[in-house]
């Protein structure tokens, strides 16, 4: 997420890797969702024909099309937000778009925010190295000082111009990368602060940040989404990847979903760049 700012709406397109953002020419057209049963979701909303809506914030890697996955299974229908807010490489956003799209969400839109212009993160700014092929202790210098602070405000803005009481996270606690951010005493207070900064949580609304991934392993999570038909394949999850969304299997992220694949006992569909010699 970014400081300055400047919205725009993207519809998702692209069904393959980096062939597939080649081969795309429009927007996709929202997908007609079957009928539904009566549905109630935390907020105790039930709806017999209009599923509740729900903003899924949409990296574009492993953990957020998970969480995508998750919310669609729970009946909502989702709109899913990326936030391009100086990171290093484009491939997580192009990523999203066609995560979006596979997964069914009714509109995709990129916000911008530009946190780049700050720096202070290995993610943003230019002039800091990306750890390879080491462990991290403390809080990593990948950390990006409030992202998810900022993209979830974001997410709370769109929900509440769309009626929607409930905003999911792909956070995780247990395999992660140890930042602040992503911990559960973090996501119950900005849930309650989002019941006290907003006009329909002053007017009683409850709304509800959800977490699904956050007490699950890579591997736990790897097998929830594959149960859900997640294809990792159009994910990217690599702190550095190429323009052809190719990871580089050194930094943290690419080691812990390695791992996880491996610990799950499925195939690792991730393209990796050549490694020099």
């Amino acid at each position: 997420c970014r400081c300055a700012s400047s919205s725009s709406s993207t519809r998702s397109c692209g069904t393959t890797p980096a062939a597939a953002e080649r081969r795309c020419s429009g927007p996709a057209t929202p997908r007609a969702d079957p009928p539904r049963p009566a549905i109630q979701n935390d907020s105790g909303m039930t709806s017999l024909h209009t599923p509740p809506r729900a903003v899924v914030l949409l990296s574009g890697g492993l953990d957020s099309a998970t969480c995508l996955a998750i919310a669609r299974d729970m009946g909502f229908e989702t709109y899913a937000l990326s936030v391009a807010y100086g990171q290093r490489h484009a491939a997580e956003l192009a990523a999203s778009k066609r995560v979006a799209q596979a997964l069914g969400a009714r509109e995709h839109r990129t916000a911008s925010v530009e946190l780049g212009q700050f720096g202070g993160s290995a993610l943003t700014d230019p002039g800091i190295a990306v750890p390879l092929d080491q462990d991290n202790t403390g809080i990593p210098v990948t950390y990006v000082p409030a992202r998810n602070t900022v993209m979830l405000s974001i997410a709370l803005a769109w929900a509440e111009v769309l009626g929607a009481n409930d905003i999911f996270v792909g956070v995780n606690a247990v395999d992660y990368s140890g930042y602040p951010d992503c911990r559960p005493v973090f996501i119950e207070a900005f849930e309650h602060m989002a019941r006290l900064a907003t006009k329909v949580g002053v007017e009683g609304a409850q709304l509800h940040i959800h977490a699904p991934l956050i007490e699950l392993s890579k591997a736990d999570i790897i097998r929830r989404g594959t149960a859900l038909g997640v294809d990792y394949g159009l994910t990217v999850s690599c702190y550095q990847a190429d323009d052809d969304g190719r990871a580089c299997g050194r930094c943290e992220a690419c080691r812990l979903r390695a791992a996880g694949f491996k610990a799950a006992g499925v195939p690792d569909p991730t393209p990796y760049q050549p490694r020099s010699a």
